[in-house]
């Protein structure tokens, strides 16, 4: 079991840490715990099976090592689509310059001719089409369309090279949200303790329920994370929202499909959506880039979390930082640093996050919705220090997350899956081994367990949210504890 004190020095905003070559390996994984990390992203564009089967027995032994139930997402790929490998490797795109992308996988013959990963692109382009290569970095507009190819004339010049990613600003795409490897790997997720499994390129709510329908067909319980990075999916934004379980803002994709000066814009509509309907979202992509070959940030990637963070993102995640990067390590403790400093002003500030007059989450009973909100009353009355969620499922932990109190929020329950998802639950703390069975023996171990560790002193007040069988994932006992 954590200390106390390891709970009250932790950031409220979780940290989403990718693994890769920088961060593979027990040893490493358990100094990025300890670091700040909650949750691990597996990315399955990179790697194989056997490589991920090694990472989440890893993350096992971290959970052992340090007592923080550490949370695990899947990340599928998706219809990625990607430039075949170049004659030369590489290749100048000059502005002006003429280049057709031809039907199929094999390598182009020659320096103008381009294949991609999706043989049947050509069948999805029409003249007028933009096309982005190399992050955006090269543009191209389609000119000509044929049976078998489209010719394109360069609009922004510059370098591409083999295997770069290829974006479609605006194209209706007819390939599907998830590829046969991505169901495979969806399977393979569901049979493991994986406790998020996100969808690359959503447009529609109903791929998520797909996703989500094929994980509870295999046993799972897995949430679904939907990623958006297409502007079909800003279009449909609402209802994907209510489908998923967690939303990413996964700004690589987003940035190049969509207008690069409306990111930032675009970033605070996505969060005031998922805040208003209580779904858990992660900003990603580039938070610290520099950190992968600098042992400090850039002062616009320290602006840019804090940013994030005051819009009401729950977590910040970590991508090349921590998978390929010199300073993974490093580069968790410095997100944790620039969080705890805009924390600092989110409890200072008035800047609460109550939804009285907006939408009542989905799922959520009307009497926890009631209790819940009650909760930031007492806190503020009594100046409690700690409040105590305990949950089956962990919706009530997630509402009062989303209250964005300055106290720590204990979350117990009686199954790790749950306490595993609670890790990515802005300001909640899961804790194991904590009864339920007796609100007074929980406060009571509770209150021994921060006075040992002194973060609790006689006289300060905790405030306990639980059900009594009134009915499922109802919490209609709310209970002040005074510390003896």
């Amino acid at each position: 079991m954590p200390s106390a004190a390891t709970y009250a020095s932790r950031a409220a905003t979780k940290i989403v840490a990718t693994l890769g070559p920088a961060s593979s390996g027990s040893e490493r994984i358990i100094q990025m715990v300890q670091a700040g990390v909650d949750v691990f992203r597996i990315n399955t564009a990179h790697g194989s099976s056997e490589e991920y089967e090694q990472h989440l027995a890893d993350i096992k032994a971290a959970r052992k090592a340090t007592g923080q139930m550490v949370a695990v997402l899947v990340d599928l790929a998706g219809p990625k689509i990607r430039l075949q490998d170049l004659p030369d490797g590489a290749v100048h795109c000059r502005e002006g310059a003429e280049f057709t992308f031809v039907r199929g996988e094999n390598p182009p013959q020659t320096k103008t001719e381009l294949t991609t990963t999706l043989p049947t692109l050509v069948d999805d382009l029409q003249v007028g089409d933009r096309i982005m290569l190399a992050d955006g970095a090269v543009s191209m507009q389609v000119v000509e369309t044929g049976e078998d190819l489209a010719r394109c004339r360069v609009l922004q010049p510059g370098i591409i090279r083999s295997r770069q990613g290829v974006n479609l600003p605006g194209v209706k795409l007819s390939v599907p949200a998830m590829t046969d490897a991505d169901r495979e790997f969806a399977i393979w997720a569901a049979r493991r303790p994986v406790d998020y499994v996100s969808l690359s390129f959503v447009r529609q709510a109903a791929e998520v329920s797909d996703l989500a329908n094929l994980l509870i067909a295999h046993g799972s319980e897995a949430r679904v994370c939907a990623k958006i990075e297409k502007p079909e999916a800003l279009e449909n934004l609402s209802a994907i929202v209510d489908a998923a379980g967690i939303v990413m803002v996964a700004r690589g994709d987003l940035g190049v499909e969509t207008d690069l000066a409306e990111m930032a814009v675009v970033q605070k509509q996505i969060i005031a959506i998922c805040n208003q309907r209580q779904t858990p979202v992660i900003v990603a992509t580039q938070m610290l880039d520099s950190m992968q070959h600098s042992r400090y940030p850039t002062r616009a990637e320290a602006t840019d979390v804090t940013n994030a963070i005051l819009d009401g993102a729950d977590a910040c995640m970590l991508s090349g930082e921590t998978a390929i990067g010199e300073y993974p390590v490093e580069t968790v403790a410095m997100m944790e640093r620039i969080a705890l400093a805009a924390e600092k002003m989110l409890a200072s500030s008035e800047i609460t996050r109550t939804f009285h007059d907006q939408h009542r989450p989905l799922g959520l009973h009307p009497l926890t919705h009631a209790v819940v909100h009650g909760v930031a009353e007492i806190v503020q009355r009594l100046d409690a220090k700690l409040v105590i969620a305990a949950s089956h499922s962990g919706a009530t932990a997630l509402a009062l997350s989303n209250l964005r109190m300055s106290v720590p929020i204990l979350g117990v329950s009686d199954r790790e899956d749950t306490l595993r998802r609670m890790n990515l639950y802005w300001g909640v703390r899961p804790m194991s081994g904590m009864p339920l069975d007796s609100v007074r023996k929980l406060g009571s171990l509770v209150a021994d367990w921060g006075n040992e560790c002194g973060t609790l002193s006689p006289g300060d007040h905790i405030v306990l949210v639980r059900g009594t069988h009134f009915g499922p994932d109802v919490h209609n006992t709310l209970v002040v504890h005074e510390v003896k």
